[in-house]
């Protein structure tokens, strides 16, 4: 598992669960439930590095879409809709992706 030893699997069974139907995700809900809410910016720039698949230093829009797929191979890809409010929550300097940075505010925002 890719977030071994940050996250636990009944966690992120738990969140997913939680977002399986389209247009149900939440990033607030969904980092509070996994745990990565609570956990250490370092851990959360670690789970930074799995979500930058193409290891850019940045989470673009295609990669946000497949966000629940770095938790758990085949899991469902987030619609349009929530990619955009995704990505709106956390790019707060309006480039169009979510730096490392931005990402840790984001997951520890309320």
């Amino acid at each position: 598992m890719a977030f071994a030893g940050v996250l636990t699997d009944a966690d992120i069974a738990a969140a997913l669960d939680a977002c399986k139907d389209a247009g149900t995700f939440d990033h607030k809900k969904f980092f509070k439930s996994c745990g990565l809410h609570g956990k250490s910016a370092d851990d959360i720039k670690k789970a930074f590095a799995i979500i930058d698949q193409d290891k850019s230093g940045f989470i673009e829009e295609d990669e946000l879409k497949l966000f629940l797929q770095n938790f758990k191979s085949g899991a469902r890809v987030l619609n349009d809709a929530e990619t955009k409010a995704f990505l709106g929550a956390g790019d707060t300097d309006g480039d169009g992706k979510i730096g490392a940075d931005e990402f840790v505010v984001l997951v520890k925002a309320n």
